[in-house]
């Protein structure tokens, strides 16, 4: 979705544009890539991804084919962050001259934050922001380089896999807001002004997905096939698994009992983060039992150290 001030072609052309962008933006992480020499070619005529568009009100919403344009921006060797997301629960404290708000989940404050994570491609959750989360969210605990134990509790009640502090301040018509992310043991912090609060929600989701974008996206030149072999799986799981193994050209190897053993083409450490969203856990590789020494009889040569292509999760 774009917004255009008219229906003219010129406008309609540069709209088709910045949905271009837009798109690219999302698959990629990269606020830049769409600008890059390798698609200069199809951003000179998006519409050869587009399968169609329409107007509705005062923005154009253009859909793209999702075979070609993946097709495309592989060829044009981008790295491509798959469909499989972190769930980011946002503690959103906006500061005006009418004094200090959380915002919570479902309030009309909560709109400009959904618009934005949507435009850009992030899947937010918002606390229900009642008395006891109003008192929990200050400025102070959103600000803290370390946050409240209550913060990170509220991460798994509301089933998300990272959380997003940020504290967010109008001044003489233009907002500033300061933020934290943190994912596992990582933290991403920054800062970011616009001239209102949708433009401030749109700058702070479009900073945390190029710093989340990087533990994701799959690029074809720093990928390699590796084997996954991942214990205490059920149908369900499979199923789960399979989704998030997508991005990777996964193939199902062997199953035995409740272990499946995936050929992958990605690289260790993004095979680690898109495993994270699933709450598996990596185990060491497994160790060959040395034989017993029997008089009389030679013994074997030590087994070889397991290969580093291959590696270990469980549920």
């Amino acid at each position: 979705r774009e917004p255009v001030a008219s229906q003219t072609p010129e406008e309609r052309d540069a709209a088709l544009v910045r949905a271009f962008d837009t798109l690219v933006q999302r698959l990629t992480g990269d606020a830049g890539a769409a600008q890059s020499q390798a698609l200069a070619g199809l951003r000179a005529e998006p519409q050869q991804v587009i399968s169609q568009y329409g107007y509705e009100g005062q923005e154009i919403v253009v859909d793209f084919d999702p075979a070609t344009t993946e097709r495309s921006l592989r060829q044009a060797g981008l790295a491509l962050w798959g469909a499989n997301r972190p769930a980011i629960l946002a503690w959103w404290l906006n500061n005006s001259l009418e004094g200090s708000s959380l915002v919570g989940d479902g309030q009309p404050s909560a709109d400009p934050l959904q618009r934005a994570a949507q435009h850009r491609g992030l899947p937010l959750r918002l606390p229900l922001a009642d008395l006891g989360e109003q008192l929990l969210g200050t400025s102070d605990n959103l600000t803290a380089s370390q946050p409240d134990a209550s913060l990170l509790e509220s991460v798994e009640r509301y089933g998300a896999d990272a959380l997003l502090a940020v504290d967010a301040h109008e001044q003489d018509g233009q907002w500033q807001a300061s933020w934290q992310l943190w994912l596992g043991d990582s933290r991403e912090q920054g800062t970011v002004k616009a001239g209102d609060e949708q433009g401030l929600a749109d700058a702070v989701m479009l900073a945390v997905g190029e710093r989340l974008a990087p533990r994701f996206a799959a690029s074809p030149s720093a990928a390699s096939h590796l084997t996954l072999q991942v214990q205490g799986a059920d149908l369900a799981r499979y199923a789960e698994l399979s989704r998030l193994l997508e991005p990777f050209d996964a193939h199902l190897q062997l199953v035995e009992g409740d272990t499946l053993v995936f050929r992958v083409n990605a690289s260790p450490e993004q095979l680690r983060a898109q495993l994270s969203l699933a709450r598996l856990e990596e185990m060491p590789a497994p160790q060959a039992q040395a034989p017993q020494d029997e008089p009389g009889v030679a013994q074997p040569a030590p087994a070889l150290v397991p290969r580093g292509d291959r590696l270990y999760f469980h549920w």
